[in-house]
């Protein structure tokens, strides 16, 4: 393959360094601010590693210093890749891994480089370094992986995988070669795999492109299902999970309950120690009725002080447990306002789908009747929509 390969070196470098700003401001405004500005120092720090290699040719003191500044740079570069991976899947972060495995590519590259002068040696130790490297941000991305990331942590952990099979490759090579080596040698090893290797990393960068941007559509999903409040689905929300369920259960039969949940005299509340402590009291019910539901229930502010929960494929029974058990959590905790301590209560209406049907209005205007009754009848009370009664 005939191409200068400094000239390609460099041009790649540049790409490299464009690429890192590229990523930096397509991810600033993700939760993951910190693996993006580790993946975008990780492409500099790679291009301008690559950019010294323009200087390797000669064995001037600058040229060796440039062999010492290129490898802890890529390899730096790779570690940076590899803790940047972690923090954006939320794992434990080895930074005391990724030091070391930079400092003993430095250490590597200064024994072959000054100690036992070795080029071949020293091209076949930073390959393996970099195979290794590679290899170890592979399998974090191809590890666990849960839809809907899954084909982008895919294509992202295959490139890295591919890189480090390319390295590896290129380690044995020059291993095997008659010929001193040399990064400028006429042979086919060097132009083959640094364009292969420059081609898979424009594809990791890509993959990184692709993780923070599908990471920022989540958020922005997620933004607009929430209630900036409480942290509670929003009605938007609830709304969708019902026409959601309705069309689930009318093909398998199942069925879900649905309940209302008031706070009794919220207005008092509001009134008498003000609106940040009326808005202290509805998190506060969030924070309890999250912590009462099961995972696959869905917790909604439904509007004001009232809230509504979804109970898929759940008897009256099953219901009636859950929302005496809210209540009674709710009203054992104690609140205290302007140095008053002071207790509040919920009332709640259930209703289910085997008795009013999968229509969202009926069941949530059978729950509100539900509810009335609750609130008619004293308050702190649970209420069933067909029995019409105390529970």
């Amino acid at each position: 393959m005939n191409l200068d390969v400094r000239t390609t070196m460099v041009l790649f470098a540049m790409l490299s360094i464009i690429i890192s700003g590229l990523i930096l401001l397509a991810g600033h405004r993700t939760r993951s601010s910190n693996s993006i500005k580790q993946w975008s120092i990780a492409s500099l720090c790679i291009g301008l590693g690559l950019g010294s290699a323009y200087f390797f040719s000669t064995v001037t003191p600058s040229a060796k210093l440039a062999v010492m500044v290129g490898s802890a740079l890529v390899t730096s570069g790779v570690a940076l890749q590899f803790t940047g991976i972690q923090s954006f899947k939320l794992s434990l972060i080895y930074k005391g891994l990724a030091i070391s495995y930079v400092a003993v590519a430095i250490l590597l590259t200064y024994w072959f480089e000054f100690i036992q002068i070795d080029i071949s040696a020293r091209s076949i130790a930073n390959s393996l370094m970099l195979s290794i490297g590679c290899a170890a941000c592979a399998s974090l991305l191809l590890r666990k992986t849960k839809p809907p990331l899954k084909a982008v942590l895919w294509f992202t952990g295959l490139s890295f995988a591919l890189l480090s099979v390319v390295m590896l490759i290129r380690a044995i090579v020059i291993a095997d070669s008659l010929e001193v080596y040399s990064l400028y040698s006429n042979i086919p090893i060097n132009p083959i795999t640094f364009v292969i290797s420059c081609i898979l990393q424009v594809c990791i960068a890509f993959g990184f492109l692709l993780m923070s941007n599908h990471q920022l559509i989540e958020e922005i999903e997620k933004s607009a299902s929430m209630d900036t409040l409480t942290g509670a689905f929003n009605r938007r929300q609830l709304e969708h999970e019902i026409v959601r369920l309705q069309s689930r259960f009318e093909r398998t039969g199942d069925k879900f309950s649905l309940m209302l949940v008031d706070v009794d005299n919220f207005k008092f509340i509001n009134d008498n120690y003000g609106h940040p402590n009326g808005d202290e009291v509805l998190r506060r019910l969030t924070n309890i009725a999250i912590a009462t539901i099961r995972v696959e229930d869905y917790f909604a502010r439904y509007g004001g002080d009232e809230f509504c929960i979804l109970l898929p494929s759940t008897s009256t029974e099953e219901a009636l447990i859950i929302a005496n058990r809210l209540r009674e959590a709710y009203a054992s905790t104690i609140f205290e306002f302007r140095g008053e301590a002071m207790k509040s209560s919920i009332s709640i209406g259930i209703t289910d789908s085997s008795k009013i049907g999968l229509e969202s209005r009926t069941l949530i205007g059978a729950a509100d009747h539900a509810l009335y009754k609750a609130k008619q009848s004293g308050r702190n009370k649970v209420v069933f929509y067909s029995a019409s009664a105390s529970v």
